[in-house]
């Protein structure tokens, strides 16, 4: 039961759609299904719902069509598999008629607002498919609730640190978000050291649940629900 003033985000990240088989289009149907049943007022896609950006238009488009009938605004931040590049799946195709779709930084700005709900949420898209900081310079917060996304790697320990796209616990915190959506890892499981709410959603595909964030008055909750009932 959703109580009034609380507001419902799903997560989820890394579907890879690249069109080569029909099937390919089940995980992101599921999600939005998903999203839709748990009554989402935003649906948050943390990185590479795309495998590549040489997909066809015509993936594109029919990816375009299932966001589009979620009828929820649907927020994605460009992975490090489809980057914000010239050639980005996010600057052609049908996804920029989406009315509820928001990319961010696919026109420069890097925050989504939902102002009835004194929301926002923000995140650093991979620019290209070189190495950078996914939470460098945290947005100073200018609405009551705030979410943070990122695409990378969380460093667990030194074992980690030849990696790319380098997540730190310090960084995490630093946001000062209520919660921090995290896309790359294949796995749902929680990150950082708890100073902040900190999840990896997993991809669809194998963790079979979305990540569900509730922003309350008791504070922010976190759990995982089922892609079907």
């Amino acid at each position: 039961m959703i109580e009034p003033g609380e507001i419902t985000i799903v997560h989820s990240s890394d579907l890879h759609i690249d069109g080569k088989d029909i099937h390919d289009f089940h995980p992101l149907c599921k999600v939005t299904a998903a999203a839709r049943r748990l009554e989402a007022d935003v649906l948050l896609l943390a990185g590479d719902i795309f495998d590549h950006n040489r997909v066809p238009l015509a993936v594109i488009d029919q990816a375009a069509r299932v966001l589009d009938d979620a009828g929820i605004p649907i927020v994605i931040l460009p992975g490090n598999h489809d980057p914000l590049s010239a050639d980005s799946v996010y600057r052609r195709g049908g996804l920029a008629d989406v009315p509820k779709v928001h990319v961010l930084g696919v026109s420069s700005e890097e925050v989504f607002l939902l102002p009835d709900r004194d929301l926002e949420i923000w995140g650093r898209p991979h620019p290209d498919y070189l190495d950078y900081s996914p939470l460098a310079a945290p947005r100073q917060r200018t609405t009551r609730w705030q979410i943070a996304v990122a695409h990378g790697h969380w460093v667990q320990d030194h074992r980690d640190r030849h990696r790319s796209w380098l997540i730190h616990n310090d960084e995490i915190a630093e946001t000062g978000a209520d919660y921090v959506a995290l896309g790359h890892w294949p796995s749902a499981m929680a990150a950082g050291d708890g100073r902040v709410p900190a999840y990896y959603s997993g991809s669809p595909d194998l963790a079979q649940t979305v990540n569900v964030v509730r922003l309350t008055e008791r504070g922010v909750e976190v759990t995982r629900a089922p892609l079907t009932d």
